[in-house]
């Protein structure tokens, strides 16, 4: 039963990611004047297939991807009198109109990531620090959970000194790490006393005890909300870039990226924790698919982007045939990294 609400909620998430990625293609695509063959979610044989004037919709059965099909996209078709002089096809567009529909499909899953931040903040909330001296989590064997303090417990106060607010009690927690401190507790009306010795963190040369603030969601006027997931999804971006750019450098290993199967294990955790914890992971999986896009790697958006940028620059198309032999390298390529990483998940799930 969970590992069949997994995939459904796996299927869910990937379609919605791929089809806000190929929808921003498509509708840019279809603005400038760009016939647009087929739009595809998913790859593969079809599943279900309808045609829409001059376009075939269509789902195919391996949900692993999706494109847009568009007229004289590969360049390889102008060998066609009647595609070449086709004033709908891809490479008669200006190099700014082709770029746009390029960018378009990144572009849309930093707007989804966004408009899924801002509906959290607004109906649901931030999660805000209470400043009051109530524990809202124990973290599992740490000096605060042997000693046997619990959620919900208020700290009174700490070698007799009285404290009321979370910054006063850390800043005596902090001070004295690996010396023996008497805590008063207040557990629903109950005075209790325990001795707890906070360990040394080394790194910041602190004392800490396992124990984390209470906190409550605080919603925010839409605007605000609007303001906060912006801010949410540069954040993102810029983490997602170091830590792509730590990968390939070798500072992080690649035994530790996720591929489709710890995607999908990842999707069946969160839905498990609740609908808030899934929006967000979805919200994280767009920004990081938008991002993967606009990385100069054959077969991805950003390896046309720096093709365009050529063209921009020469005054002339690179050789079609140079550019899909390119592509088809790359998409190889890109293949293989993915069976690899896969093959790590897989062996992460049996360990």
């Amino acid at each position: 039963m969970i590992i069949l609400q997994t995939l459904i909620f796996a299927l869910i998430v990937f379609g919605l990611l791929i089809s806000v990625h190929e929808f921003g293609h498509f509708i840019i695509a279809k603005l400038v004047g760009i016939r647009v063959e087929e739009f595809s979610i998913g790859m593969g044989p079809k599943a279900f297939s309808t045609q829409k004037g001059e376009t075939l919709y269509s789902i195919r059965i391996l949900p692993i991807g999706g494109y847009v099909k568009m007229t004289g996209e590969t360049g390889i078709e102008e060998e066609d009198v009647l595609i070449k002089n086709d004033p709908k096809r891809f490479n008669s567009k200006t190099v700014g109109q082709r770029a746009a529909v390029i960018v378009a499909g990144p572009l849309m899953n930093f707007f989804l990531a966004v408009l899924l931040f801002a509906l959290v903040f607004s109906f649901v909330g931030i999660p805000t620090a209470d400043d009051s001296t109530i524990i809202g989590e124990v973290i599992p064997n740490s000096p605060a959970e042997e000693a046997g303090l619990k959620s919900g417990d208020k700290i009174v106060a700490i070698d007799g000194q009285e404290v009321t607010q979370w910054s006063e009690m850390v800043k005596i927690i902090h001070s004295q790490p690996e010396q023996e401190l008497a805590f008063t507790i207040d557990r629903k009306g109950q005075t209790l006393h325990y001795k707890i010795t906070p360990q040394l963190d080394p790194e910041n040369n602190i004392g800490l005890i396992g124990v984390s603030p209470n906190t409550y969601w605080n919603k925010v006027n839409p605007l605000k909300a609007v303001s906060l997931a912006l801010q949410r999804t540069w954040d993102i971006i810029k983490l997602t870039f170091l830590a792509i750019v730590q990968m390939f450098s070798g500072q992080v290993d690649t035994g530790d990226v996720a591929g489709p199967v710890g995607i999908v294990q990842l999707i069946g955790e969160s839905a498990r924790f609740g609908l808030i914890y899934l929006i967000n992971l979805t919200a994280l999986l767009s920004i990081n698919l938008g991002l993967l896009n606009l990385l100069p790697i054959p077969a991805l958006d950003g390896s046309k982007l720096i093709f365009l940028s050529i063209e921009g620059l020469r005054g002339k198309p690179i050789d079609a045939k140079k550019e899909n032999f390119v592509t088809i390298i790359g998409f190889a390529l890109l293949m293989t990294f993915m069976l690899f990483v896969t093959y790590q998940d897989i062996v992460r799930l049996f360990k």
